[in-house]
């Protein structure tokens, strides 16, 4: 989605006869339904200003196209300007200019990484040529009419605010700048940068370029456990963007310099598709590669067996067992063993370890002991069990026993969900995890459709099945009769939708495994991975009665382990067991429906569920409370 786009005429003439901030913020309205902060209004405002006054200049053509404001596909990130023309020789080129209102900054050790005053304090932050040239490999990478219709995209970096000190341009940062040219303020900068956009503009194309990359077919996206192979063998299959590069930085500082006197703790937090895994089989490669010992640890075991899979034929199992391992296994791990453990789905960890839950003190403690640099991945909102401890809270404390220095960063960078932020935040707001703006959903951003018969759902999930990426999953609110009795179907509803649970052959790798798509999933086998498009079977433990969400544990199978004990805790702490269950089952259904990277077909077992989640997905603004767990069934406690 392009915000504004015109040709340099129109853009001037809009910038000079009207308050061109006041333009676009229309045109975001019109186009999203959203309004945006003002500061950022300001700064549309200020820099969009200066980038009229690098135009004005009768040599650049007055038909070259102009965009404002390029909403990268399958992500949540922003092209300020792309200007669009073609070159000397009749070259398809677009300019890519990353805008920045930076006056000051100071220079880190790290790789593309400064410190600048934004969001109200000095951050690190990704250097702005950094920023430019990955935003550019980002649409090299998803715009089938940019990789593949010879449309070359020549990125830089305009910090008209900055007067230079020898500090943004160092020679530490020179790399980056080689890719993303940067241009700061002044004339003779002001004239560099006209010269930069003439080089590869030489004639205006009335928005021939533009209109062929706003219409492009969207590659579909890389997922993580194709590229695991390429990864683990250095090759740059991600290019990390912003928050991510940070992140990533932070902890390579950190897991080189800590020592056993010395403990570091790394807390990154990030909900789904934010890059958590990709930033941390980054590190385990790059940790490696720098000759320390470390491993990647996953308390869930799906994910590494996948990863497993995709590995086969490019590493030994002996290699791989080594590298990937469970959060059990750390109980009498002599202290400061390891260099660095990276810890993806920390939210999952527990207490006790070993079959039967009896084994160790406490995982977070044992995993923190046994290395001298400890980085835990984590989204709160995706504890689905009442065992899983894994929180902020509880690897601070443990990290302040043991003397370990703490950090923490968060990954804001959406590449789930087609980069949709609004649909993650009005999950939340309509399942009453937490209560957001987004009251309504926009459609035109994420394939979300809601279904009144679970066999046209399912068969909607087998066509967009062709790639093997795509699959039914549901709330655990049927036994496993098929366990017992192969014969069986598990998943009954109606007449006609009689399905088995995943298959028991595949385990952990149902979710690759090319016959799956005729069963359904659970949150086991699907929790850390992604497909393109998900089904998702919300049963009778999740219900809205008035626009109010009800859960209600007695609609889970009594086979479910995840709010096992339930009842008796009840007898202890009725508020706190309701409230934990309650957050649980929500957490479950937030999960679901989250992974699918480009969609999501919804059933609901029942009707007002299924109208409330429609209506609320149409556009209409119901009312939403506070989420109740339901009394249903809980004299059975």
């Amino acid at each position: 989605m392009i915000v504004y786009q015109a040709d340099k005429k129109q853009f001037l003439r809009d910038n000079d006869d009207k308050e061109i901030d006041e333009v676009i913020h229309l045109r975001y309205q019109t186009q999203t339904g959203r309004r945006v902060p003002k500061a950022e209004i300001r700064s549309w405002r200020e820099s969009l200003g200066y980038m009229a006054k690098v135009l004005r200049d009768d040599d650049i053509p007055a038909d070259m196209g102009v965009a404002i404001e390029y909403h990268i596909p399958q992500s949540t990130k922003r092209i300020d300007v792309t200007l669009t023309g073609y070159g000397p020789g009749g070259e398809k080129n677009a300019v890519v200019v990353e805008l920045k209102q930076w006056e000051h900054a100071k220079a880190t050790a790290k790789d593309a990484i400064v410190v600048t005053y934004v969001g109200g304090s000095n951050r690190e932050v990704v250097h702005p040529s950094y920023q430019a040239w990955s935003y550019a490999t980002l649409l090299e990478g998803f715009n089938e009419a940019v990789y593949d219709g010879g449309i070359a995209v020549l990125p830089c970096a305009y910090l008209h605010n900055y007067v230079e000190d020898g500090i943004i341009s160092a020679p530490h940062y020179e790399a980056y700048i080689a890719r993303a040219p940067l241009f700061l303020k002044g004339d003779d900068d002001r004239q560099r940068l006209r010269d930069f956009i003439k080089k590869h503009v030489r004639h205006g194309d009335n928005k021939a370029v533009l209109y062929a990359i706003e219409n492009g077919r969207i590659r579909p996206s890389k997922a993580l456990a194709e590229a695991m192979k390429g990864m683990l063998r250095g090759k740059p299959e991600f290019v990390l963007i912003d928050d991510q590069k940070a992140a990533y930085e932070a902890a390579m500082a950190a897991g080189q310099s800590a020592a056993q006197d010395e403990r570091r703790v790394l807390i990154i937090e990030g909900g789904p598709g934010t890059g958590k895994t990709v930033v941390a089989v980054n590190l385990l490669v790059a940790l490696t590669g720098k000759g320390l010992v470390g491993k990647y640890v996953s308390k869930n075991a799906a994910p590494r067996k996948v990863y497993a899979a995709k590995l086969s034929g490019a590493m030994t199992l002996t290699r791989y067992s080594n590298l990937f391992v469970g959060s059990g296994g750390f109980i009498e791990t002599p202290n400061a063993t390891f260099d660095f453990l990276v810890v993806d789905e920390a939210h999952r960890l527990n207490e006790k370890s070993g079959l039967y839950g009896n084994l160790g003190e406490n995982q977070i403690k044992e995993i923190i002991g046994a290395a001298k640099c400890t980085v835990f991945f984590l989204d709160e909102d995706q504890r689905v069990t009442l065992k899983d401890i894994g929180s902020k809270e509880q690897i601070r404390k443990f990290a302040n026993e043991q003397g370990a220095a703490v950090q923490e960063y968060e990954l804001a960078s959406q590449f789930r969900c087609s980069g949709s932020h609004g649909y993650l935040a009005w999950l939340d707001n309509v399942l009453g995890i937490r209560t957001t703006a987004n009251d309504t959903l926009n459609t035109a951003e994420y394939d979300f459709q809601v279904f009144d018969d679970p066999v046209v759902m399912h068969a909607a999930i087998e066509a967009k099945n062709g790639d093997n990426k795509a699959r039914v999953v549901a709330g655990y609110c049927w036994p496993w009769t098929s366990k017992k009795t192969p014969s069986a179907t598990d998943i009954n509803i109606g007449d006609n939708y009689k399905r088995r649970w995943n298959l028991d052959d595949d385990g952990s790798l149902w979710i690759i495994s090319p016959e799956s798509i005729n069963e359904v999933g659970c949150i086991h086998t699907c929790q850390g991975l992604e497909v393109d498009y998900i089904g998702v079977i919300i049963g009778p433990d999740l219900i809205v009665r008035d626009g109010r969400i009800r859960t209600d544990p007695a609609g889970r199978s009594k086979q479910d382990q995840s709010i096992k004990g339930w009842k008796s805790a009840m007898k202890a702490d009725r508020e706190g067991t309701l409230a934990a269950v309650d957050l649980i089952i929500k957490n479950t259904y937030r999960t679901l429906m989250t992974r699918g990277m480009k969609g999501c077909y919804l059933y609901c077992t029942d009707e007002e569920t299924r109208n409330y989640f429609r209506g609320v997905g149409a556009g209409v603004n119901p009312s939403l409370f506070a989420g109740e767990v339901s009394d249903l069934q809980l004299s059975l406690a």
